[in-house]
């Protein structure tokens, strides 16, 4: 046997191992591959083939309250019950609605629901009046002044009217020297009025449980207005409350370094594009020279742009510790976000967005 004969076993060897790395970077490829497209696509292939459901079953458990204000139409009702997780999802809800015949009426107030109904339960829960709450008005966190008054008067049956007037007169609620508005003054609860409160009263006692929390947290009276200022924006722009002591910490790395803080929510609010439901903001939002945008503007807005809750207030007081500079919303439905150091992170984690909206269309991209 000469030395090419001998050496050829070892040469075959090597073509078979090749052959099955080949194979093994293919198979990989094609379980990474996958791994992907059920990520982005799941949710709807499982809806599709009738795996999975985008509706609750049952009657639900616990205990929550919503709020209908007058001039609200099916699709807003159906995203105030997904926001509290009363329905799976507001698709599910208006799907329903749309096939009642004939339409459902709603009428404006405060109802006890449960957690995680059906579609059916809620809807039949906002229909049965023993479930309305007299002079009860629920306000979640990150609304604005005008928000929070329409859920007060729908609630507590105060005429709007009423309070926006009352609400004009900003003197009127002891608040710091220089604060012109109160927004960020309203923290969000659930409130039980008497059926006489006027719109001042009811006004007062949401500024004075905004105080209360302030004092809980030892905040120096001059400086509250700074705190609920950056509260407001943990609020708004923080998807979970686990993230909100790094949104907080971004604010402050930015303001020490002089970097315009580039929050999203503040060139929304400046331009009123602040209840679009949509992540991204207008190119004319971006550039208009109003004192919120701090697109344009150095440092923090001009004041509030939200009334924000215990949560927010705690991080923008005490934010986590990090050298973040970045952060974006990758996944809309859960509120998950990146947070980056680098700009060339962050802008891999916007890739990221992307991907997630290009899947999910319709859904707040």
């Amino acid at each position: 046997m000469n030395a090419r004969t001998r050496s050829e076993p070892r040469h075959v060897g090597r073509r078979i191992l090749i052959s099955l790395l080949v194979v093994a970077l293919l198979l990989g490829g094609l379980v990474a591959a996958g791994g992907y497209l059920w990520a982005q696509y799941g949710g709807q292939i499982s809806q599709l083939f009738g795996w999975t459901s985008n509706d609750y079953e049952g009657e639900g458990h616990g205990e929550t309250v919503v709020v209908i204000t007058e001039g609200e139409i099916g699709e807003d009702i159906a995203a105030t019950l997904a926001e509290a997780d009363v329905v799976k999802t507001s698709e599910a809800f208006y799907e329903l609605l749309l096939a009642q015949e004939p339409a459902v009426e709603f009428h404006p107030g405060s109802y006890r629901v449960k957690l995680q109904m059906s579609a059916q339960a809620a809807l039949d829960a906002l229909q049965d009046p023993e479930n309305r709450m007299a002079f009860t008005a629920m306000i979640p966190e990150g609304k604005t002044v005008d928000q929070t008054l329409e859920l007060v008067s729908a609630g507590a049956d105060i005429p709007l009217e009423e309070l926006q007037a009352a609400a004009e007169d900003v003197s009127a609620f002891d608040l710091p020297a220089g604060v012109d508005s109160l927004e960020g003054w309203l923290f969000p609860a659930t409130y039980e009025f008497e059926e006489e409160t006027t719109g001042t009263e009811a006004i007062a006692r949401l500024v004075q449980e905004q105080k209360a929390v302030l004092d809980e947290f030892g905040v120096a009276v001059d400086d509250r207005e700074r705190v609920l200022n950056i509260a407001a924006m943990v609020q708004r722009e923080g998807g979970r409350i686990e993230d909100f002591g790094r949104v907080s910490r971004v604010i402050q790395n930015r303001l020490d370094q002089g970097m315009l803080l580039q929050m999203d929510s503040t060139a929304q609010y400046g331009m009123g594009q602040h209840d679009d439901g949509s992540v991204w903001s207008t190119d004319e939002a971006l550039a208009d020279d109003n004192p919120w945008n701090t697109y344009v503007h150095e440092g923090l807005p001009r004041g509030p742009i939200a009334n924000p809750g215990r949560d927010a207030i705690a991080a923008a007081i005490a934010p986590e510790e990090g050298d973040w500079l970045y952060f974006v919303a990758v996944d809309l439905d859960t509120g998950e976000s990146v947070f980056s150091a680098t700009l060339e992170e962050h802008n891999t984690a916007v890739e990221q967005l992307n991907q997630w909206c290009a899947a999910n269309p319709g859904k707040g991209c």
